[in-house]
């Protein structure tokens, strides 16, 4: 996957609680052998709600999405992640996120940022006066958000997260990161064990 070392977009405030996989990416926009994901994120509300945040002019090219608690409700809809970043969006704020989700955006080089209580309300005070009009910058080595309307804002995120980030690795990358050592053991055990190895090799079926 793409590393992830810093990125600087048009911040999207997208307040509600518990916005869920399906709202993201609607189960009839996958059923294509190649679904579009840039048009499916929120396709349901795009199309209903001309007031929704996405449809204004000045959110067009995002880069970044603020949002309140519970983000990612629902299923394990890896499309709602590659939706986002089909848009552009590889940050994500929000005041929690639901945990499958939250894996799947580390899985596919998206951060998600929670900020402190009283720093996210400040953050989110400052997107809302912004409305689109200068881009945020989220710095994950120096785990900074920067933009308009004040000082720059620290987040923490787990120090594993923050590698797998930093170097672009899915749970296939941090494996292969230890081949060698994984090759050196088949070699130790198939030279301790070679039973193992004939009766796996000799095994019939019926």
């Amino acid at each position: 996957m793409q590393p992830f070392k810093s990125h600087a977009g048009i911040a999207v405030p997208l307040l509600a609680d518990d916005i869920n996989t399906d709202q993201m990416a609607p189960v009839a926009a996958m059923r294509d052998m190649k679904p579009d994901y840039k048009k499916m994120l929120f396709m349901r509300a795009r199309a209903e709600d001309k007031d929704f945040a996405l449809n204004q002019p000045q959110f067009a090219n995002p880069g970044m999405l603020v949002t309140g608690q519970n983000f990612g409700a629902g299923s394990s809809r890896e499309a709602a992640v590659w939706g986002m970043l089909a848009n552009n969006i590889r940050v994500i704020v929000a005041k929690s996120f639901a945990d499958i989700y939250r894996e799947n955006c580390l899985q596919n080089g998206l951060l998600p940022v929670v900020l402190n209580a009283s720093d996210q309300d400040v953050f989110i005070a400052r997107v809302v006066a912004a409305n689109g009009s200068a881009p945020f910058t989220a710095d994950l080595e120096k785990q900074i958000i920067s933009g308009p309307g004040g000082p720059d804002i620290r987040f923490d995120i787990p120090a594993a997260d923050r590698t797998r980030l930093l170097e672009g690795l899915d749970d296939i990358g941090l494996t292969l990161k230890h081949d060698g050592e994984i090759k050196a053991w088949e070699q130790r055990m198939a030279a301790s064990q070679p039973w193992l190895q004939t009766a796996k090799d000799s095994r019939t079926v019926g």
